[in-house]
């Protein structure tokens, strides 16, 4: 009689426990990745997950990694004038920042060593030297650009609004009126929102590299 041999468990990978904590991450946020956790989630041991990673910390550098890693970078390399290979770098970031909002946080500790984290800074950086920046101004735009996408990746303005319209009353405030139709609208408020600080501050940025020349 021929048995039939029971179906094998994926092998464990670094790939795997990282495409779990994000999973883990987006579903539940950062408070709940833990390494007995993610044993629990990927039906291993605990110990299996250090023959990988050595503390929880790296796991989520590589999580944090692998979200900055599905940022557009190629305008920085095509020719494309400064001011627009910006806005579209700020909309893919935010993009993929936005998908995955609470790894944002730990995000926002720096890129450290991570590799994808490192390339951006280094593409940011180098396509505003090519451009005539002088390094100093291009640090500061890297900076000033990466709090700019990841505020506006972290939090909604139109969330922080409730639908009860009886909860701003006109004689405490006067001018929110129409504030509890600001979360039907979410989408359209945030995106708007971004674009026009981003239009502002790229605009900005252009009337500073003229005073350069």
């Amino acid at each position: 009689m021929c048995r039939m041999a029971r179906p094998r468990k994926p092998l464990l990978s670094r790939e795997r426990i990282v495409a779990t904590a994000l999973a883990l991450v987006d579903a539940e946020g950062l408070q709940t990745v833990s390494t007995r956790r993610l044993a629990a989630e990927l039906g291993v041991s605990g110990p299996s997950l250090y023959n990988h990673f050595r503390t929880k910390d790296e796991i989520l550098d590589a999580v944090a990694d692998t979200v900055v890693a599905q940022v557009d970078l190629s305008m920085f390399d095509d020719g494309t004038p400064w001011p627009d290979a910006l806005v579209r770098w700020a909309r893919s970031y935010r993009a993929a920042l936005a998908a995955h909002p609470h790894i944002v946080p730990f995000l926002a500790q720096g890129p450290g060593r991570r590799p994808a984290g490192l390339r951006l800074a280094d593409a940011v950086f180098g396509g505003m030297v090519a451009a005539g920046w002088p390094p100093a101004h291009a640090t500061r735009i890297g900076a000033m650009m990466r709090y700019f996408v990841a505020g506006s990746a972290l939090g909604s303005f139109a969330r922080g609004f409730v639908d009860d319209p009886t909860a701003y009353d006109p004689a405490d405030y006067p001018h929110l009126g129409q504030a509890h139709l600001l979360p039907e609208h979410q989408r359209r408020v945030d995106e708007g929102a971004f674009e026009a600080g981003l239009r502002a501050l790229v605009d900005g940025l252009a009337l500073q590299y003229e005073r350069l020349r």
